[in-house]
């Protein structure tokens, strides 16, 4: 590779280019910047799978394929990421993404009001998310590009309704590019033979990365069990001596959710805002009619007390709660006087801590294993905590707000108030 050689070298190489070709070869992320691993694999395959770590370089990856792609006289693409604005934000409009990577004369479009981008030769990307699979029901495509696939709210069936539609031109394939996490569709697609797999570490990208990243990032996981995923792409299997599995979580289908007798917001506060605080935990969940508990949102977060206090009072309205709980031990009365603060007559029960956290967390656990409680979606952070948290441990602020709320819908008496959502 020219770009590898001595100084001296590669100016000599530079002078005897015409300005055309000095031109095209700014843009020339295989001669510039790609590693070997973000290369196009040559071979017979149908899914090249990326499970890399944070920082790897898998976005650009999967911008180049597609630029490559449209270069190839490929007409027609799906763009799929968790949610609309990951979409945005992440796949086009970001720093790595398609509107940044082609040279000025061939900008591609981007028609936000009808989801799509239109490229310089005619070719269409269409743009889907994991939180809509319905989407993706009849459109065709010859090429996808699905980004975060293991954190898709429905990622079995986004995915499945993907691969229905990918029936255009002689080879349709699709690149993933995803942080590892071992979901049914991660673990099928890793040992399905038309699957070209690629694994690469956030070290691997470290001369590209600022500092910064390294602190905020590398410096909170490595060394723990979740860093192994998130910073060095492991699959994991089951933790020894957690409490919960993968395996354990159901998932209620989207057009069969019971009447919900009681609903009640948890929250798990932090005790400071800084951006290396932990994250308040606030978990949304319901008892349905059939006496099994149901995980309806997570919107936990890094927050202010006014912000978590606003969020979670927001979410009391939006699900029509019962009640906010709060834990007493974190914060005291702080918990209920910053909820009252934003709306004074907010319905809010203090609960104590008065028995150690894997207590409190093994009789929900349980519920677990006998199916008697299920996700309305997948929330995949919430579930990585479950399922990486061992008893002993400082537990997380997802997985604290979550046991609150079981145990005040399951484990405790309280009288029915039926209704739908």
């Amino acid at each position: 590779m020219i770009a590898s050689l001595p100084e001296k070298k590669r100016n000599k190489f530079f002078d005897k280019l015409t300005e055309e070709e000095a031109r095209a070869l700014e843009y020339d992320w295989e001669f510039w910047w790609s590693r070997p691993k973000q290369r196009i694999p040559e071979g017979d395959w149908s899914n090249w799978l990326i499970l890399a770590g944070r920082g790897w370089g898998k976005t650009r990856t999967g911008a180049e394929t597609v630029r490559k792609w449209i270069k190839d006289g490929v007409r027609r693409i799906a763009l799929v990421a968790e949610t609309p604005a990951d979409a945005r934000d992440i796949m086009i409009e970001g720093e790595s993404g398609l509107l940044n990577i082609f040279p000025p004369e061939k900008q591609p479009k981007y028609i936000a009001s009808k989801r799509k981008i239109i490229f310089h030769n005619g070719a269409e990307a269409h743009i889907y998310s994991g939180a809509n699979p319905d989407q993706l029901r009849g459109p065709q495509h010859e090429k996808a590009w699905a980004d975060e696939l293991a954190s898709w709210d429905y990622a079995q069936e986004t995915w499945d309704n993907l691969m229905f539609g990918l029936r255009l031109g002689e080879n349709p394939q699709t690149i993933v590019t995803t942080t590892p996490r071992p979901i049914p569709v991660i673990r099928e697609l890793a040992k399905d033979e038309n699957t070209h797999v690629t694994k690469g570490s956030t070290y691997a990208n470290r001369a590209n990365l600022p500092s910064s990243f390294y602190k905020k990032v590398i410096g909170k996981y490595e060394g723990t069990r979740l860093g192994r995923q998130e910073i060095h792409a492991e699959v994991l299997s089951d933790s020894p001596g957690a409490l919960w599995s993968y395996d354990l979580f159901k998932y209620v289908d989207r057009n069969d959710m019971p009447n919900l007798k009681r609903i009640v917001v948890a929250i798990d506060p932090a005790m400071s805002n800084t951006d290396s605080s932990d994250e308040t935990g606030i978990i949304v969940a319901g008892l349905g009619v059939d006496n099994r508990g149901y995980i309806l949102h997570d919107g936990s977060g890094i927050y202010s007390p006014a912000t978590w206090a606003s969020r979670a009072i927001a979410l009391y309205k939006k699900f029509s709660a019962d009640k906010i709980v709060g834990e007493v031990n974190q914060g005291g009365d702080m918990v209920e006087s910053t909820l009252r603060s934003v709306n004074k007559n907010v319905s809010y029960k203090k609960v104590h801590a008065s028995r150690g956290k894997a207590l409190r967390a093994e009789p929900v656990a349980s519920l677990y294993e006998q199916e008697k409680v299920y996700h309305k979606k997948q929330f995949s952070k919430l579930e990585d905590q479950l399922c990486t948290w061992q008893p002993g441990e400082d537990s997380p602020d997802r997985l604290d707000a979550l046991v609150w709320a079981m145990t005040e819908l399951m484990l405790n008496e309280a009288g029915p108030r039926i209704r739908s959502l």
